[in-house]
């Protein structure tokens, strides 16, 4: 049985654990409450968790840097696991999608995301799926970088327990039909 690689885009620490821009640490941590099992340090450099989900075996991964640097620990992780490029799904925030869309793609363009340029840089490569988790755009003339850090609002945060099941759901989906079935699914509704 094939075993997949699922990283969860964040910062490390309690000041930032309601951080937009943990939105893929969030959808790990309800795939970790599904798996029954907490993270544990591991020598790539990332909190990781081995285990079968729906039947599917998964490495969830949380990279214990500031996310402009996980592309290192990514790049371990898959190494000590033996994974390929093609069995890893990086579950990020994404400012182009409304909040609590999520969208699943495939390789493509980084959208300007340090995280995701950090993990293609350390892989060599683009090719690699996404689960992306909407945040939104910030309101007015809000910097990107000053929105991300933010915590969700008290609005955001009545639904982001639906948006975090959702994000977990397409992770699952991904895992029981591939890729491009479960593109089929999640990106249409």
């Amino acid at each position: 049985m094939e075993q997949h690689l699922v990283v969860g885009l964040g910062n490390p620490g309690p000041g930032h654990a309601g951080n937009r821009h943990n939105a893929g640490f969030l959808v790990l941590d309800e795939l970790a409450t599904r798996l029954g099992g907490k993270f544990k340090a591991h020598k790539s450099g990332a909190e990781v968790l081995e285990g079968q989900l729906d039947g599917h075996r998964v490495v969830l991964a949380k990279p214990r840097s500031y996310m402009n640097l996980s592309g290192g620990h990514v790049s371990s992780a898959a190494k000590f696991y033996k994974i390929p490029n093609e069995r890893i799904l990086v579950v990020h925030d994404e400012l182009d999608l409304a909040f609590g869309t999520i969208r699943l793609k495939f390789g493509g363009g980084l959208g300007g995301h340090n995280g995701l340029r950090s993990i293609a840089k350390s892989l060599a490569t683009n090719d690699f799926a996404r689960v992306r988790f909407g945040i939104g755009r910030p309101p007015g003339r809000m910097d990107p970088a000053d929105f991300v850090l933010r915590d969700f609002s008290s609005v955001e945060r009545k639904e982001l327990p639906f948006a975090v099941d959702a994000g977990a759901d397409a992770v699952a989906a991904v895992l029981a039909k591939g890729l491009e079935a479960a593109q089929n699914t999640v990106n249409a509704s």
